[in-house]
């Protein structure tokens, strides 16, 4: 049998690059998530456009999607979508937190807390984002803590969820101009011209950092907004 053309990968190497298992890929392989391999003999061979497409897929539930809702996104993709083209999907999709929602039981959420939870204690923090309801189990935000921390301060429920109202509502439309920003100004500008995958790659580590500053620039903004608020306040 011939050696493998350079840059394919076995099904457990391909699995290693993604950091999945290859129990992992062999299912997602077989719902179709992934094209088929190239085969030579009895060993099949995975590329980087194979690669590209289970990065996505890690992406996808990095950023809390179901297998369900993964299934029907990969299915929208075309077919002869590129390396680069995945690479400017997952530059759009990667969070921006560091860690993704996680499924957790009644006594995980419990054991997060430190302490047990009330029902009226679990709304609130559904009602904050910090959590959401799975049938009889949950899934945690990477936010939990802070919800967490909330319910022990002495303020009433109604103005921590009328405060987090707030922050969601306008948080919701500063990233709706950001997205709409990135899109037109730097991804759309970048479709225009010819790339190597390399490029693409870069831009993905790019945007990755952009997100990085981004928030970084949001806490500075919004102390500068506050302090801006206590000033006039002081001057009245």
């Amino acid at each position: 049998m011939s050696a493998p053309e350079e840059g394919l990968l076995t099904i457990d190497e391909l699995s290693a690059a993604v950091g999945m298992t290859v129990r992992n890929t062999r299912y997602y392989a077989s719902l179709g998530l992934v094209p088929a391999p190239e085969r030579r003999g009895r060993v099949a061979y995975y590329g980087d456009v194979h690669r590209a497409r289970l990065e996505m897929v890690r992406a996808l539930q990095d950023h809390g999607f179901t297998l369900q809702a993964i299934e029907r996104y990969v299915a929208r993709l075309p077919a002869d979508a590129t390396v680069e083209d995945l690479a400017l999907q997952r530059a759009m999709l990667t969070s921006w937190t560091a860690e993704p929602p996680e499924p957790i039981t009644a006594q995980q959420l419990e054991q997060r807390a430190g302490r047990a939870l009330g029902e009226p204690e679990i709304e609130q923090l559904v009602a904050l984002g910090a959590l959401e309801r799975d049938g009889a189990a949950y899934v945690a935000m990477p936010h939990l803590r802070v919800g967490v921390d909330l319910l022990d301060l002495d303020i009433p429920p109604e103005s921590v969820g009328a405060a987090g109202d707030a922050i969601r509502r306008h948080m919701e439309s500063l990233a709706d101009e950001l997205t709409v920003i990135l899109r037109e100004q730097v991804l759309a500008p970048y479709r225009r011209e010819a790339h190597e995958p390399e490029d693409a790659e870069r831009l993905e580590r790019t945007v990755g950092r952009l997100r990085q500053l981004t928030l970084e620039a949001v806490v500075a903004g919004f102390q500068r907004a506050a302090n801006a608020v206590i000033t006039r306040s002081l001057a009245r």
